[in-house]
């Protein structure tokens, strides 16, 4: 496929054959901006990066990809696309700017696939992430063929990260804990929680990073919403931030202390650490996924303060939680399909150990890993202990 400039591609169309192939697919549309984004090779329209909606629809990008067959492969677009394929030109050897709305895009999906597909083929969808009115109009089109749910596809296809794709995700952490440092040095008695979110969205932006969102207590709140509330001497501050490095998700949570961690700040933290520890030890190419979950929850079940703190592990990358699934609806509900299969070199976990503390407040660890073949290798490691506020 050397003649299509694939080369960037984080996917072999092989392993996508494979993939639609178990799952009963022939033709797969995918309409969600992550996947697109992924099936493009990183590609997404700034115009529409952080919102849909225009005029009386909304932005939907489709990639229509024929089983074995990338060469037919097409990219429906919105009608302003046509000036970035210029600059940078896509892989899709079909281009089509047509789009304003959902139908719009639909119809140049159906017509392509009408040229190029089977007569009646077994169509791949993302549910969740298909409007209605399109949804329509791809079953009126083809009233005899199936429609299938391949988000599970989907979801293999990026399990297991390029070696582009994991500089990107431990740039990203590093970026991110940079700028949480960055910001606990910068915060002072008196700052409310909405000044420090402020300063950590500057921060990151000042650093190449589109700021998603950030959770933040203070004292012994264990409300993490923006407020008015402000920081007092001697308490701590629990910072989670998740930042996109062009497409790549970073989110790491740090601890922070206005003053000096007392005994017993210290004792807490080192709680939270021996569970993250844990958990760690248990990474590896080949290892079963759920050996991290029992070693995290085993050694959390030993700490004094384990009635009130949970662990939890999820996989990330495009999205902040995706492949790997190690953990059932906890907190997040889906399955732990994942749990009793092993890890794979490439692959990527956030592990992260939360204590609602009664009277000291938030305190938590979040850390992204990447599995190696002889262990794990930590991204944006740096501020794991008491950052120091008021710097």
């Amino acid at each position: 496929m050397e003649d299509l400039a694939t080369n960037a591609l984080p996917y072999d169309f092989g392993h996508l054959d494979d993939l639609m192939e178990k799952a009963g697919i022939d033709v797969l549309l995918a309409t969600s901006k992550h996947n697109v984004q992924y099936l493009m090779g990183g590609y997404r329209f700034i115009f529409f990066s952080a919102m849909d909606a225009i005029g009386h629809s909304r932005y939907l990008p489709i990639v229509a990809y024929v089983k074995g067959a990338p060469r037919k492969t097409a990219y429906v677009a919105n009608k302003m696309e046509g000036m970035e394929h210029a600059n940078r030109p896509f892989w899709t050897p079909h281009f089509f700017p047509v789009a304003w709305g959902t139908r719009d895009a639909m119809a140049q999906a159906i017509k392509h696939l009408k040229a190029e597909g089977p007569a009646s083929p077994r169509i791949g969808i993302e549910p969740g992430f298909l409007p209605l009115d399109a949804a329509r109009d791809l079953e009126a089109a083809y009233s005899n063929a199936p429609l299938i749910d391949a988000c599970g596809v989907l979801e293999r296809l990026r399990a297991v990260k390029s070696p582009k794709e994991l500089a990107m995700l431990k740039d990203a952490s590093e970026r991110i804990s940079a700028s949480m440092q960055a910001t606990v040095r910068w915060a002072r008695e008196g700052s409310t929680k909405k000044e420090i979110i402020d300063r950590l969205r500057a921060e990151e932006s000042s650093r190449g990073l589109q700021f998603e969102y950030c959770l933040l207590t203070l004292g012994a709140s264990h409300n993490r919403a923006s407020s008015d509330q402000a920081w007092a001497a001697g308490e701590v501050l629990s910072i989670d931030s998740g930042g996109n490095l062009d497409g790549y998700i970073g989110d790491i949570c740090r601890m922070g202390v206005l003053g000096e961690p007392d005994t017993e700040l210290e004792d807490l933290l080192a709680e939270i650490e021996t569970v993250q520890q844990a958990a760690f030890s248990k990474i590896a190419a080949g290892a079963k996924a759920g050996d991290l979950i029992e070693a995290g929850e085993a050694e959390l079940a030993k700490q004094p303060n384990a009635t009130c703190t949970d662990f939890f592990a999820h996989g990330m990358g495009v999205i902040t939680h995706e492949a790997p699934f190690v953990m059932t609806n906890h907190p997040v509900a889906y399955e732990g399909i994942d749990r009793d299969e092993p890890l794979k070199a490439g692959m990527v976990l956030s592990v992260e150990t939360t204590m609602l503390h009664p009277t000291r407040g938030f305190i938590k660890l979040e850390d992204t890993l990447a599995v190696t073949r002889s262990g794990y290798e930590l991204y944006g490691g740096e501020g794991r202990g008491w950052n120091r506020g008021g710097r």
